[in-house]
């Protein structure tokens, strides 16, 4: 089967085709860096982490850029009074606001190490691209599609609409919905129409993160960052733009219009949008008390749960619905998330035990484990389908179970089916799920921790020798011994293993 994608702006499913063959550009929107990472933000990330991982799977050589927003914005498009997230949370915690930036930009990394995504190729970050962004300003308003007011410069939609339908075909939404949205914000008598937005936002005094430009002393727009830096990197048109469905409008609307603005084309030939995590049914709000954080999640220190649970069985939870669904957090959901991973780990081992020595075989059990197998590769061909995919596998757990208990003879499946399902078995839970077995990783980590401990005695022993502290030299090889670890020391110096 080839790669088939669902595309937001078509509304359809349709065939992966990259612009230059063998080679992806996909361009995510990242965190803005005022607070700490949100659990349905972690869902996006390792949505995106999980498609990322399949194109390269596929052999594709992919440029993932996921950007860092560390530019204070507005709520609204202009100066409303409201003061900027990433400033408000400066002065609450009395720090810089890059000292902000930092800390959560460093909490956000660590998260993500949790559950196990792999980096983007490139993390560009907002204020890193100012004159970037200032450039493309300039390149609108030289177009036509934009116009400066009392040092603000605002897109000029209604000019948008006239000369193209770029605008509205990604969200659905129309101009006279716009007008609603829109009527209660400040200085709107700057604006020529209540659909434009700002792409320069004059600063008032109040305003930290600021930057000289040619309209005033100001900041961006939201919106501009993203259309700066996924063209700079990706090109004026590349493949792939994703990122969370809540930001179809107004920001992907307006990085589509900013990039026709500027470019004349837009930016992306596939959109691709993750859906909602709900808690308990409803949408999380912090104000009436349906929240949980990801370090609650992992601690189990919430009301909304009865234990921690583990970043793999909420990375296996996160891929048991499909990236553009509605995925529903609760309790029971994560029960069943941790037998469910657990189970796959353990039918996996069983896998790496079993042992076939006869030739290939034709038996029907051969050629069931075989279609297994590449029955879950063609789901994931499906627009990255891993909860169908994750199906197949469970269906083939039976079949390996039965052969561990003899219920089948090894033989009978072939050696070329045992090793063929292994492998893709390893490869989707690995590779592209991007799970691991943390009872077999805690095992490694306890390892680790007793070399380094072994490290220490052996060498307080080798200086115990060096003074001729032959009653403590003894002791510690005596105790050792006494707990089956035996130390021989050779021509290399000391080593140690644990005795059978």
């Amino acid at each position: 089967m080839s790669l088939k994608v669902y595309n937001s702006i078509s509304g359809t499913k349709e065939v992966f085709e990259p612009i230059l063959p063998g080679r992806v550009g996909m361009y995510v929107c990242g965190p803005t860096v005022y607070n700490d990472v949100h659990i349905g933000n972690c869902r996006t990330f390792v949505s995106f982490d999980l498609i990322y991982r399949y194109l390269m799977y596929l052999g594709y050589k992919v440029r993932y850029v996921r950007n860092i927003t560390d530019v204070g914005h507005l709520e609204g498009d202009v100066d409303s009074n409201a003061e900027d997230k990433i400033s408000k949370k400066a002065r609450l915690e009395q720090l810089e606001p890059m000292e902000i930036v930092q800390k959560y930009t460093n909490g956000f990394h660590a998260i993500m190490r949790r559950f196990n995504t792999l980096e983007p190729s490139i993390e560009p970050r907002a204020t890193g691209h100012i004159l970037e962004q200032i450039e493309m300003v300039e390149a609108i308003i030289k177009r036509g599609y934009a116009y400066e007011a009392n040092g603000s410069v605002y897109f000029d939609t209604n000019k948008l609409l006239r000369d193209t339908d770029v605008y509205g075909k990604l969200s659905g939404r129309k101009v006279e919905d716009l007008l609603v949205e829109t009527r209660e914000l400040k200085n709107q008598d700057e604006k020529r129409h209540p659909a434009d937005f700002a792409i320069w936002i004059k600063a008032d005094e109040r305003h930290l993160l600021r930057w000289n430009a040619p309209w005033s002393e100001g900041f961006p727009g939201w919106h501009l960052e993203c259309s700066v830096m996924s063209t700079k990197y990706l090109g004026e048109r590349f493949d792939i733009h994703g990122g969370g469905n809540d930001l179809k409008f107004p920001h992907h609307e307006n990085e589509i219009a900013q990039s026709y603005g500027a470019c004349g084309n837009t930016p992306a030939n596939y959109w691709l949008h993750s859906n909602m995590l709900l808690l308990n049914g409803r949408k999380m709000s912090k104000s009436e008390g349906n929240n949980i954080t990801p370090t609650q999640l992992f601690t189990g220190e919430s009301e909304h749960i009865s234990k921690a649970y583990s970043a793999m069985t909420l990375r296996f939870f996160f891929l048991q619905a499909h990236y553009s669904s509605t995925l529903d957090l609760n309790d029971v959901s994560l029960l069943a998330a941790e037998k469910g991973y657990k189970r796959l780990m353990d039918a996996y081992n069983t896998l790496c035990k079993l042992s076939a020595t006869v030739p290939e075989s034709n038996h029907a059990l051969a050629a069931e484990l075989e279609s297994g197998i590449q029955s879950a590769f063609d789901e994931m061909d499906d627009d990255f389908n891993a909860p169908k995919a994750l199906a197949r596998l469970f269906e083939l757990c039976t079949t390996i179970n039965k052969l561990a208990d003899g219920q089948f003879r090894v033989d009978d499946a072939g050696q070329k089916a045992i090793d063929t399902v292994r492998k893709g078995f390893g490869n989707l839970l690995f590779t592209v799920f991007g799970l691991f077995d943390e009872a077999a990783a805690g095992m490694d980590d306890h390892m680790a921790q007793l070399q380094g401990l072994m490290n220490l005695v052996i060498d307080m022993r080798q200086q115990a020798r060096e003074t001729k502290d032959w009653p403590t030299s003894d002791k510690i090889r005596d105790t050792l011994n006494a707990i089956s670890i035996e130390l021989k020391d050779g021509k290399e110096g000391t080593s140690w293993t644990i005795k059978q």
